[in-house]
C-alpha cells in the first residue's frame, strides 16, 4: 500500500468542517484503503459498513434504526447502493446535540450526487480521489506511471504484464457491472467501441457527430454516453475558454481519459517500447502532464480550460488563480521553446505567467514571463 497522506489530510479538514464528507472517485482507485487508513488512527467510536457486504447490507435494511444511536464517525462505503439514504442522514445530522459525522464512499455518478445534493445542501462537502500521483510514488517512477497509470493494483503490478491484465479486467468490469449500476442499459461491446473511440481522440476537440456516425447513433446518445463517463470520473471534460476578441475562438471542449493506463490498455499498448512508438504518444503525455500540473497547483477542474483560436493559436491549459492568469503548455521534447501560441496567449490573454512542461529535471526561462520547467523537477519543486 502507498501511503496517501495529503488526501487523508484534506479529509481530516473536511470531517472538522462538515457533518457528512463525500469521498468519490472511479472504482478501485483506493477509497476504502484510504478510508481504512484514515479511521485507524480515530480517537472517536467509528462503525464502517460496506454496502457490497451481505452483512452489512442487512444491517441497514432499516437505516434510521441501525443510524441513529451511533457516536462518533460512521463510514458507509458503496453508497450510491442505497441513494435514499442521503434523505436520513439529513435528519440525523440536523438533531441537537453532537451527533454522528459520516464519511460516505462512492463512485460518482448522476444518482449519487443528485441524491445527495437534493437532501444535504450545504451539509455535504465532497473530495475526490484521484488515481496516484508523482509526489506519491516518487519522481524516480515516471515512466512507471505514466506507461501504467494511477490504479494502485495497476501501479503496484509485479510487472508490467500483470499490469497489463488488472487493468484489462478493470475495464471488463466497469462496462459489464459498473455502467449498469449508473442506469446505462447498452451492450458492453458498443460502450467498449465508444471508450475506444475516446481514447483515440484522447486530448482532441469533442466532435459528437463525428462520432455519432461511427456508431450509427444519434449526437445526443453519443453526448449522454459521454456525461456517464465523465461521472464515473473515467473521462475529464476541458472547457474552451472564450476571450472578447475579434479572433474567432474555438468552442468546442476537449476530452482526455483521466488515467494514462486506461488509456493505453485501450489503445492496446502493452509496453513502454509500444507506447514511445505509438501515434498518440504525445497526446497521452499531455493529459498525464496536465494532471499533474493540476495536482501540484491545487487547482480545481472548474477553474480550468483551454483556449484556441481557428487561426491556429492554442494555450493546453487556462487556470485562473484568483486574480491571476496562469498558461500551461506540455511538450514531449527535449528542447521547449517559445511559439507563436505562446505569443498569441500571452498578448490575447493576458497572462501573468506560462509555463512549458516537458520531461525532465532542470528549469530555465523562455522569456520574461514564460519558464520552461522539466515534470519531476516540478514535482518536488512547484511550478512557479
Amino acid at each position: 500500500m502507498i501511503p496517501r497522506p495529503r488526501h487523508e489530510a484534506h479529509l481530516r479538514r473536511l470531517l472538522r468542517q462538515f457533518p457528512v464528507v463525500g469521498l468519490v472517485g472511479a472504482r478501485q482507485v483506493g477509497k476504502t484503503t484510504l478510508a481504512r487508513s484514515l479511521v485507524a488512527g480515530h480517537r472517536d467510536p467509528v462503525t464502517f459498513f460496506d454496502l457490497e457486504d451481505p452483512t452489512d447490507e442487512a444491517r441497514l435494511a432499516d437505516p434510521k434504526l441501525a443510524l441513529e444511536s451511533l457516536e462518533g464517525l460512521v463510514v458507509i462505503d458503496e453508497v450510491q447502493r442505497l441513494p435514499d439514504l442521503f434523505r436520513l442522514l439529513r435528519v440525523l445530522v440536523d438533531r441537537p446535540g453532537p451527533p454522528a459525522r459520516f464519511l460516505v464512499l462512492g463512485s460518482a455518478g448522476p444518482d449519487l450526487l443528485r441524491q445527495s445534493a437534493e437532501s444535504l445542501a450545504g451539509r455535504i462537502a465532497y473530495h475526490e480521489l484521484t488515481p496516484l500521483a508523482l509526489d506519491e510514488t516518487g519522481a524516480a517512477s515516471t515512466d512507471r506511471l505514466w506507461l501504467r497509470g494511477g490504479f494502485p493494483r495497476s501501479f503496484l503490478a509485479p510487472d508490467d504484464a500483470e499490469s497489463v491484465v488488472w487493468r484489462a479486467a478493470f475495464v471488463r468490469t466497469f462496462l459489464e457491472r459498473d455502467l449498469p449500476q449508473l442506469g446505462i442499459r447498452v451492450r458492453a461491446s458498443a460502450m467498449r467501441r465508444f471508450w475506444t473511440m475516446v481514447a483515440h481522440i484522447h486530448g482532441n476537440r469533442w466532435n459528437a457527430a463525428e462520432l455519432s456516425r461511427s456508431l450509427g447513433i444519434s449526437a445526443p446518445t453519443v453526448n449522454a454516453y459521454l456525461d456517464t463517463f465523465t461521472d464515473a470520473l473515467v473521462v475529464r471534460v476541458l472547457r474552451p475558454w472564450f476571450e472578447n476578441l475579434k479572433k474567432r475562438q474555438v468552442k468546442a471542449p476537449k476530452v482526455y481519459l483521466s488515467d494514462s493506463g486506461l488509456l493505453h490498455t485501450l489503445l492496446g499498448v502493452k509496453s513502454g517500447f509500444e507506447l514511445l512508438g505509438h501515434p498518440r504518444c504525445g497526446a497521452s503525455w499531455e493529459g498525464f502532464a496536465m494532471n499533474e500540473t493540476v495536482r501540484i497547483l491545487s487547482a480545481d477542474w472548474r477553474d480550468c480550460y483551454y483556449w484556441a483560436t481557428h487561426r491556429g493559436a492554442e494555450i493546453d491549459l487556462l487556470v485562473f488563480d484568483g486574480s491571476r492568469r496562469l498558461g500551461f503548455e506540455f511538450k514531449r521534447t527535449s528542447a521547449p521553446k517559445m511559439t507563436r501560441s505562446l505569443h498569441s496567449a500571452l498578448a490575447d490573454l493576458r497572462l501573468d505567467r506560462a509555463v512549458v512542461v516537458f520531461p525532465g529535471d532542470v528549469r530555465f526561462p523562455l522569456h520574461k514571463r514564460v519558464e520552461a520547467v522539466g515534470l519531476t523537477r516540478a514535482s518536488s519543486e512547484g511550478l512557479l
